[in-house]
């Protein structure tokens, strides 16, 4: 076997050996206390492996990566996968870029301000008729986004913000992923307004928006450097037709998701042809 290189971190090792399995290299993990070593079982598929690590250690927290210890799901008993893992919050804030960051943040102090008593949902909320739809306050087709009426509905929206959000604003940059935050609030928003009235909000349809496009996007362009597990599309698919069902047992801003999912398709297939980077 010949060695490809060692690193201090065996979780980030394994999504490495378990990505190149799905290539057909074989490697192996042997633990020391200089760090977890990566052994190539089949030295006839050196050039390639190589070529491989070169590019993993370019991109290491590429989504290729974790999405083959997922479909894999395997580990070796004889690591210790504890090692050389970052704490939780560096893990959080290296995933997300600064686009990411801040609508999170905003999230929180909205929520915090409305704890408190401060009048903050009637300055964001959609505009109250269809009369006041030209006048200045342009801001009110987007902010009602950001304002959340429980911690479990900020919570939900927020997690999926930062999984999806994240890695669209790592892999193509903080101006694509402002576009469908704008799109993607503004026009669900619109849609809600005229299904429900003026007194909604959520990132949801956001999120739906970013669903909608990570999913299209990795279909049609694999290498688009996304990564969109099927099963959680399913997933998402089934909480959207529970909610028009009425079956979720709490208000859902269903005509938002659906539109914010459309917004969501209707980018990544108008993208389908851009590379990343």
């Amino acid at each position: 076997m010949i060695q490809l290189l060692v690193l201090g971190d065996a979780r980030m090792a394994q999504a490495l050996v378990d990505y190149l399995a799905t290539l057909g290299i074989p490697c192996e993990l042997t633990q020391s206390e200089l760090g977890v070593s990566v052994w190539l079982a089949d030295e006839r598929r050196l050039a390639q492996a190589q070529q491989e690590v070169k590019r993993f250690l370019s991109e290491p927290n590429h989504p290729r990566y974790m999405e083959a210890s997922w479909q894999s799901g395997h580990a070796d008993a004889r690591i210790d996968y504890s090692k050389g893992m970052t704490d939780p919050v560096t893990d959080f804030l290296h995933q997300a870029g600064p686009l990411t960051l801040v609508v999170i943040i905003a999230c929180l102090a909205i929520y915090a301000l409305d704890a408190i008593g401060l009048p903050i949902f009637d300055e964001l909320a959609f505009h109250p008729t269809l009369a006041q739809f030209t006048d200045w306050q342009a801001w009110r087709y987007v902010t009602p986004a950001f304002i959340h009426f429980s911690v479990l509905h900020l919570v939900f929206n927020l997690l999926w913000w930062w999984y999806l959000g994240g890695q669209i604003e790592q892999r193509l940059g903080s101006g694509k992923l402002f576009i469908l935050l704008i799109v993607g609030a503004a026009l669900p928003n619109i849609a809600e307004f005229f299904a429900s009235g003026p007194r909604f909000g959520g990132l949801s349809g956001v999120v739906y928006a970013l669903l909608g496009y990570s999913w299209l996007r990795t279909r049609l362009q694999p290498d688009c450097g996304l990564a969109m597990p099927p099963a959680l599309m399913g997933f998402m698919l089934v909480w959207l037709v529970l909610g028009f069902l009425d079956m979720l047992g709490t208000p859902t801003a269903n005509m938002a998701h659906l539109a914010g999912l459309l917004i969501g398709l209707a980018q990544g297939w108008l993208d389908r042809h851009h590379r990343p980077g």
